[in-house]
């Protein structure tokens, strides 16, 4: 659906993307995840032929981009940059009115697409206040529902959830995996490691303009050869272990083993109680850490 080769922008002297060598395919949650800076921003406009690229090659699906761009886009939802409206419309005029200057929609379903579209993003009793009065997040969700009228085969976001609280990052990452079962790939663009921990099944780290990392979510977080271990016996299952037991905090036990099921069976046969027991694996923080070494506490939690 995406892929770039050695894609690279400079800014005078300032290089925002260095050569970077993106691959996201038909059916992915991919995570595009790098701290403030970092030039995420500044791809994703050069996918959407909005920047040019200094040197490299964009194909998005199956096109070059920006020559034939023209044909990409109506095939193509986008949030970048947070929502364009007018302010002294309503949400269903700017909506309106997004979707005239578009290709792909059709006044005959414009106004059925945009009650769904709005339905969608749980703005569906929204009334005619202009969009000036609306909460950060509500211009986030009109935005998201302005990239959702023409039921894209791809999904390009740039932080889409800014502005929203925790309830609302619920309902649109739901959203999101809805859209993504019915056939959507979603290309999403964050600094918040949880979310996209939650969402994504497969992420690009960049760093610097660089992508550093990128793999299905599942590989990266590969178990690390540990078992968690929970139980009111913490005293018994030590001695059980035999020496391997690498740290206790009360009654919560971090054990080197690969086996959950094997190390279960052994506890209750010995007699100790098993409260919780499940296979360590390392978070997207860590792999994060790993990746981009020391500066990623720019990166934040949601």
């Amino acid at each position: 659906m995406i892929v770039t080769h050695a894609l690279t922008k400079r800014f005078g002297a300032t290089v925002a993307v260095d050569a970077v060598d993106l691959h996201v395919r038909e059916g992915d949650r991919y995570g595009f995840l790098g701290p403030n800076g970092s030039g995420k921003t500044t791809l994703v406009r050069m996918l959407l032929g909005l920047v040019y690229a200094t040197s490299g090659e964009i194909e998005v699906l199956g096109r070059p981009v920006p020559k034939r761009v023209a044909e990409v886009l109506p095939q193509v939802g986008a949030l970048v940059e947070g929502p364009g409206a007018y302010g002294h419309l309503s949400g269903r005029r700017n909506l309106a009115l997004f979707d005239a200057a578009g290709r792909g929609g059709g006044r005959r379903t414009r106004a059925r697409r945009i009650g769904e579209a709005l339905e969608r993003v749980g703005l569906a009793n929204v009334d005619q206040r202009p969009v000036k009065a609306y909460s950060l997040g509500m211009r986030q969700r009109l935005g998201l529902a302005g990239a959702l009228l023409r039921r894209p085969r791809l999904l390009i976001l740039d932080e889409p959830t800014n502005g929203l609280d925790p309830q609302g990052i619920k309902e649109i990452r739901e959203l999101l995996i809805e859209l993504n079962c019915d056939g959507t790939t979603v290309f999403l663009s964050s600094h918040l490691l949880g979310e996209i921990e939650q969402l994504c099944t497969r992420v690009g780290i960049v760093d610097r303009g660089r992508l550093v990392l990128e793999d299905d979510l599942a590989a990266l977080r590969a178990a690390t050869g540990r078992i968690l271990l929970g139980t009111p016996d913490p005293a018994a299952a030590a001695a059980v272990l035999d020496g391997q037991l690498e740290s206790r905090d009360g009654e919560r036990l971090v054990i080197r083993h690969d086996d959950p099921a094997a190390l279960n069976a052994r506890l209750v046969g010995a007699g100790v109680r098993v409260r919780s027991i499940e296979a360590e694996r390392r978070t997207l923080e860590q792999v994060v850490l790993e990746a981009t070494g020391p500066g990623s506490d720019r990166f934040g939690e949601p």
